[in-house]
Parts: structure tokens; sequence; C-alpha cells
């Protein structure tokens, strides 16, 4: 499959440009009106319309939400949904989201007002969980149906969902199933009533039968269309995540603000340096301050020629490219031990056009607090007054200064504004350094560094030090000091066992984790069984919630055994699978990605303030914003600027960040993004309409209500799930794991080690 690596999301050069039809002006029907690009949100504070307004905000579209359960909230009239301005007709939202067809009381007025808005100005409705019945287009699931758990079902996007808002997919929608003893899901499958303009979009077998129920569907009926959605789901279950798009295009047209991508970008640690292995017999790892027995003798990985050629050859065959972290002292003492030779570098040098590279440092050294290693954990050293002694700004520059100027000699393609710092040191880390250390900016400063990556398992969001802005990262729990997948297994096995069963105790002292095993596992089949499915599962989410932040392992998984490829192939071929070729992964490097959030943050500030205006006139898009922000728009195939194709083809669309330049231009779409419903003589929405009686309590299970994570269904003492405060702290984040999984040590050729430490 394809996969974007050049740039971030497509930037365009106004904020909103001149968008025209060949050979016309655009122009506003002077008739038509004028609908706001914006969402409303009714919630009664269910997972599915939570889902759904979070899925909004991680795309950067405007929404008001409305929660039923206040009573302060504002009553949802005729005068709410719509006004005039400047003497045109105005719709303030583009598209209703309702917990279920009509969540309101028997008769009632704020149900009668929206289907009479959605009628007069071609509104669209999102019943994002409803019940099947016939109001909704939908037999009732006794006959036929099916009503009940689809935990490890495969669902299927159906030929008219492929050619219309689900065309970014390939057809399967597989349902997860991460728990054996919790329901994660629940769905009315139904076929459409007699009579019903009803299309299925998304359906699965009804059991017991060789009839197939929606999932699903848009419902026309009485000048009105509805998306009926019969299952439940929570924002970060895969069902809903691979749908997600597909419901905010079908509400919004394709038509709108904000814009979203699948994002997969892996940073490998250590290159040129070595790591130091898992001791299976001390169950620690020799060359860290916390592996005390005096016999332990550092054991290093350090990756071979041979495992450059098949990173290459596996970058080729995937179509992907790794960012390699590199460590030039590794290269350096190496070639001091062995009469000037180093067959890593000089191959790693020879393919350097193949990979992006990052500035690592030069040793790797710890670049917070002086560290004391006589106590474990460590501490940070004091000066005689007690207060902290930190490494100094000159030894911070020169790891920067020295690693960079190796890369430059070896014509290495750097990007001279990135680092990692070793173990990410410089910034606090808990408990021992609660503060970045005050010469870390200072340092930045001298080298030009304006991206500096941090560990997302600690800081989920960006902030500045000094010149640069922080990348998180997620680490993953492919261990650092594993080259073997045995090795892999028995630590993991003495991290997330019971002291009893010969482990480390931590679940036991943490029960939050949520990686705890029941027993040990098998220490052939453990890692392929096991640890593989949950990392890929694991990745996957990441990359399939519009997250791009990159994923980060160590030189050492890629020797020996190679034990990364199993979980990185694992989550390309899954995406494969499901993805359409027109949807391919974006990669990108590391300042590329910290200007996208960057950019996020920025544009989310703008809209919470409100300083954003969109609107749509016909088949005319305006957009207004604060100068300097840039602004994520999404529009359909066939949408011009200045009589050129607007932004980057994406996912069946074109989307693009647009910088504010001067005043304001206007949009022009192709015609058939125009909603055929849209009245052009819309005058109001007075009078009462008829709605639908109030929709039936739909069943939610408890591993809808509160996620189950991958590989975390249960407590292994208890049973119990883990509490949903613990399980999933922000959007699409790694389940907690106390221990740390992805310190590294860095050892020379010589195998003596440089002081390192454990995190914790």
């Amino acid at each position: 499959m394809k996969r974007i690596s050049g740039t971030t999301l497509f930037t365009t050069g106004a904020l909103v440009a001149a968008l025209v039809l060949p050979g016309t002006t655009a122009r506003a029907d002077d008739t038509a009106p004028r609908i706001d690009l914006r969402v409303l949100v009714v919630s009664d504070g269910g997972p599915a319309t939570d889902a759904i307004a979070a899925e909004l905000d991680a795309a950067g579209t405007p929404y008001t939400e409305i929660d039923l359960a206040r009573a302060d909230r504002p009553v949802i009239d005729a005068g709410y949904l719509a006004d005039t301005v400047d003497g045109r007709n105005r719709a303030k939202f583009q598209a209703v989201v309702l917990p279920n067809d009509n969540p309101f009381p028997a008769n009632s007025p704020e149900m009668a007002a929206l289907v009479a808005y959605e009628r007069s100005y071609g509104v669209p409705q999102v019943d994002a969980y409803t019940y099947a019945r016939p109001e909704a287009g939908l037999q009732y699931p006794i006959y036929g149906g099916y009503s009940g758990s689809l935990d490890g079902a495969q669902a299927q996007v159906t030929a008219a969902g492929r050619s219309g808002p689900f065309g970014y997919l390939d057809g399967p929608v597989p349902f997860e199933d991460n728990s054996p003893s919790v329901g994660e899901s629940y769905a009315y499958l139904s076929t459409p009533a007699a009579g019903a303009d009803f299309i299925p979009y998304v359906d699965a077998a009804i059991p017991g039968t060789t009839r197939r129920g929606s999932l699903v569907g848009e419902y026309r009926h009485d000048g009105r269309r509805e998306l009926v959605v019969t299952f439940v789901y929570n924002q970060y279950q895969q069902q809903f995540r691979l749908l997600a798009r597909g419901i905010v295009s079908w509400m919004t047209g394709g038509v709108h603000l904000g814009a979203s991508r699948n994002y997969f970008a892996v940073h490998v640690d250590d290159v040129l340096a070595a790591d130091d292995r898992w001791n299976s017999t001390l169950n620690c790892t020799p060359g860290d301050v916390d592996c005390t027995d005096p016999n332990a003798t550092p054991d290093p990985i350090r990756m071979t020629p041979a495992d450059v050629d098949h990173a290459v050859s596996w970058q080729n065959t995937r179509g992907f490219t790794l960012d390699l972290a590199y460590n030039a002292a590794g290269s350096v003492d190496h070639r001091e031990d062995n009469n000037g030779a180093d067959p890593l570098a000089d191959r790693l040098v020879a393919a350097r056009d193949e990979f992006r590279w990052i500035n690592h440092t030069y040793t790797h050294a710890f670049l917070g607090c002086e560290q004391d290693t006589s106590v474990v954990p460590w501490r940070c050293a004091t000066l005689p007054n007690g207060s902290v002694k930190w490494v100094s700004r000159q030894a911070v520059s020169d790891e920067i200064a020295l690693n960079r100027v190796w890369g430059q000699t070896a014509g290495l393609p750097l990007d001279n504004q990135e680092l990692v710092t070793g173990e990410h040191s410089g910034l606090r880390v808990l408990p021992q350094q609660n503060v970045d250390n005050p010469n870390l900016g200072p340092a930045l400063a001298d080298n030009g560094i304006t991206w500096l990556a941090s560990d997302n398992s600690r800081e989920h969001d960006q902030r500045q030090v000094g010149p640069a802005t922080t990348v998180p990262r997620y680490p993953m729990n492919v261990f650092y000091n594993a080259g073997r997948a045995a090795e892999q297994v028995d630590e993991y096995n003495w991290i997330y066992t019971s002291r009893a069963q010969g482990g480390s105790g931590i679940c036991e002292d943490n029960p939050a984790t949520t990686t705890c095993l029941p027993a040990p596992l098998d220490l052939t089949t453990g890692y392929a069984g096991h640890i593989v499915p949950l990392e890929r599962r694991i990745a996957l989410g990441h990359v399939l919630s519009n997250d791009p932040k990159p994923h980060f392992i160590h030189q050492s998984n890629l020797a020996e055994d190679r034990i990364a490829y199993p979980v990185l192939d694992g989550v390309l071929d899954s995406y494969d699978t499901l993805f359409a070729p027109n949807t391919p992964v974006v990669n990108l490097r590391m300042a590329d990605i910290g200007q996208e959030l960057r950019r996020r943050a920025a544009w989310r500030s703008a809209v919470r303030d409100g300083l954003v205006t969109a609107y749509r006139v016909g088949g005319t898009v305006t957009v207004e914003g604060p100068s300097g922000v840039a602004v994520p728009a999404t529009m359909p195939e066939g949408t011009l600027r200045a009589g050129s194709a607007f932004g980057e083809t994406y996912a069946g669309g074109r989307s693009a960040w647009t910088s504010v330049t001067g005043a304001p231009l206007t949009l022009a779409l192709p015609s058939p993004a125009v909603p055929a419903g849209a009245s052009s003589t819309a005058t109001g929405t007075g009078g009462a309409t008829p709605a639908a009686a109030p929709a039936p309590a739909a069943r939610v299970p408890e591993g809808v209500a509160e996620a189950v994570p991958p590989g975390a269904a249960a407590d292994h003492r208890t049973g119990s799930r883990v509490p949903a405060a613990t399980r999933r702290p922000g959007p699409a984040s790694p389940p907690p794991r106390p221990w740390s999984t992805h310190r590294c040590t860095f050892i020379t050729a010589r195998g003596a080690p440089a002081p390192r430490a454990s995190l914790f």
C-alpha cells in the first residue's frame, strides 16, 4: 500500500482561497440560506454521542454540545436553530447529532423544532445509537433480526457504503473482543421496514440466518435524512474508529472545517550504540543501577550490517521509512577497540539515504540532574547548600553539537532542529526530578533545536522548553533490553506476574496496571501469541485516532531475533486489510509531526475563543479566522482554488491547512456537493411538525460504558475490570504501565557501561 511520507496535511497559501468553478466567478445565491459550518451535538451522556463529539474535537470540526441532563441547558427551538443575518436566513448548524432517533418526551416541541429545521434547511441528522424500529426505517429485531452482542464479529461495508461515505474502507469492520468476561458491544440487526427508503451502509450477518442486518444506514423520509446507527460504541473501540470518518463525512456532506489522517511513525533509538541485555537469572539488567549483583556482567546488544540490510529491505517492501535516532560515540568507541573498523557504521552510512535520521546526543548521557547512583532508585546529587546539582549548559550543548557534527561529516540527512535526548533526560522525570534542567533550554537555543522529543507516557501534551516545542512519543512495549523473543517474554513474565508465580509483584502493588498476566507466558510462544497481538492492537489504535505522535523502539529490537518487525508488520498488515488504497498511512518525520500538533493546538484555541466564522451559501463557502492561525478544511473532490484543485486528496476528499493572509475569500464547491435537500427559500422553522414517538431505551453493556483496553479485560486476581479512570487516561493513550520498559543504557564496544539508571 502507498504511504504518504513527504509532508503534513497539505498547506495552502491563504486562509480560504478563492475556489471557483472553471470559467465562472464564485457567488452566493441571493435566495439561498446561509448554513454555518458547525455541528449540533445533543447528548444524553452516553458513550455514542461522546464518541462522535470526540471525533469532531480531534479533527478540529466546530460543534456545540447540549447536555440533556443539565437543568440550565438552552431550549432547542426555532430561534436557537436559525435566524437572519444581513437579510439572509441562517441555519446555525450544518448537521444534528442526537443520542437516538428521538430522545425527547412525547409531543416534545424541541423535537418538533428539530424536525422542521432539518426539513427546511436540508440538515441531516445522525442517530448515534438507536433501537431498530419502523420510525427509524427498520423492522423490529424480533421479526427475523437480532439483538445482542457482536463481540469479535466482523461487519462489512456494503457496496452502497463503499460508493458513499465509507469509501475509504476496504470492506471489513471487525468488532473488538478484548475480554471474554465483559460485554463490549450490543447491536440491533434488522432489515429495512416495508416501503422504507433505507440504504444500509454497514451490515453484519444475522445469527442463525442467511440474511444480513443493518448496523449503519441512511433513512430518507418526510423531506429529511437520518443516519441510523443501531450498535453502541465508545470513542476508543476499533469499530467506531473505522467508521468515525464516514459518519462525519455523511453528516457534513464532506464540507467541514477540520481534517484527519491516519498517521504512523517509528523512531529507533540508540542506533550505533549498544543496549544492555536482560538477565533472566538475576531478573535485572546488568549495567543498570538497580542490578546490584557484584557478579552482574553487561552483555550488550548491537545491530550488525545484516540487520541494516534487513531494515532497508523491509522498508522497501512496506513502503515505510524508519527514523534512526543515533549516538555517534557508539561508533567512535567501536573503532577505537577494533583497529578502526566498524562495519555497522559503514553499512548505515552507505545506506544513509534510506532512512530519516535524528540527533540522539553523542554518548546518550543523562542530561538532567547529576545522578547519585549510590542508592536504588537513584536520586539527584546536591550541592553543599542542598540545591540540585544540574548537568551544565556546556555539557548538554556538547552532547548535541558533537553528535550533529559527526552526522554532518557522515552525510546523514539530518534536520538539525530535531533532538531526542537520552531517556528524554533534561526534561522533568518523577519522582526524582520534578522540573526541567534549567540549563537545557539555553543549550537547545545554542544549537538551534526547535523540536524536542518527550515521553508520552509521562507528558501527553506539547509544551515549550526554551526555544523548542516538545513532540510526545509513544513507547512501545517492546523492551530496549531484549534482542531475542525469549528474553522479552521472560522479562514480561517477571514484570506482569505475581510474586507467587516468581514475578515482581508490580500488579499486586499497582492494580491499575493493564497488562497483568494470570499466568506466565510460554517462553517459546508467548511473544508471537500474546505480546505481538497486544502491542499491534495498541499501536493500531493510535493510528486510527488521527494521532500523529510517533512511536519509539530501540536498535536492539532490530537486531538478533529482530523482535520489532512482527509488531510493525502486524500494524501495517491490519491497516492494509481495513483501508482502501485512497487512504494510505501517513509517515512523517518528527519536525512535521511537531508542526501538525502545534497547528492543532492553535486552531482549537481560536475555535474555543469564537474567532472563527465559516458558512456555506449554496455552492460557495466562506471562512474567516484570526491572522497567523492556520485553518484545517475538508472539501469534496472537485473543489477548486482560483481554478486549481484545493488541498490534497485523502480518503475520497480534499483537505488542507490554510493560512490567514488578508481578507477571507470564497470556496466554490462542485455541484454534487450542494445538498439536494437544502431549500433555497427556507424561511425558518416555525410551526409544529409531527415527530416520531420517543425512542425506547437501548442497552449499553459495561464494556462500552467503561472502555476495556486491549489485554486488560480484568484484574487477574479479582476478575474485576480496571477502573475507567486508569484504563485510558487520554484519547489514544496507551494503558498505564508502571514499569519502565523503554529506558536504555549506553554501552561502548568495550562493554564498559556509561552510568544509567532505571526511571523509577
